[in-house]
């Protein structure tokens, strides 16, 4: 997947009074509330809050962050909040981001922990994860066809999805050789792209 280049961005004008650093905090502590079922599901928050709302970043840099986010080790809704975060402001704004994604996540799981026991037979509860679930699905599978679309797949990439989920769901292979093959691939390709185009060039 292509990654373009990185230019420095400037926030959709914020008022004299705005933090930038608060403003990143509270918008990705929001997206990390609400965000049901791991790290895809939050794309379509951070869609609407970064990309839509604030224009911190287009639709184009924010495909590109999560490919860089998908094969960097590590937890995938971290990953994506520190790269926005760096893009901002630098460490100190990936700092506010990263921190504002995980907060909530600590702060649910803490008080489950604390008071699971008085609740993990509640039918009332179990009924209500029930419900999320299908609800969660949802948000794992809209991101993936958006992604799709803007990934510029065709006639001639469209086997290479295919083929990778074909590898991990059915024959086991780990996503971590998927990812390696797949960044060689493309670095293969571009290589010869360049060179198809110096030799086009030259003639």
């Amino acid at each position: 997947m292509p990654v373009s280049g990185w230019k420095p961005i400037k926030p959709s004008k914020p008022s004299p009074m705005t933090n930038i650093y608060w403003e990143s905090f509270r918008t990705f502590f929001k997206i990390g509330m609400f965000t049901l079922g791991g790290g895809y599901a939050m794309i379509p928050l951070i869609e609407e809050e970064v990309v839509n709302r604030h224009k911190w970043i287009n639709k184009e840099e924010l495909l590109d962050l999560i490919a860089i986010a998908q094969s960097c080790p590590g937890v995938f809704a971290i990953n994506t909040a520190i790269f926005i975060g760096y893009k901002l402001r630098k460490t100190p704004g990936a700092i506010a981001t990263a921190f504002g994604t995980a907060l909530p996540s600590f702060l649910i799981i803490l008080a489950i922990a604390i008071f699971f026991h008085q609740f993990e037979d509640n039918r009332v509860i179990a009924a209500m994860f029930k419900g999320i679930r299908p609800a969660v699905v949802a948000l794992i599978a809209v991101p993936t066809f958006r992604l799709a679309q803007r990934a510029q797949l065709n006639w001639f990439t469209i086997w290479i999805p295919v083929v990778s989920a074909l590898l991990i769901w059915l024959l086991g292979v780990s996503p971590i050789w998927v990812i390696i093959a797949a960044g060689i691939g493309g670095y293969i390709y571009g290589k010869l792209g360049n060179y198809e185009n110096n030799g086009r060039s030259t003639v």
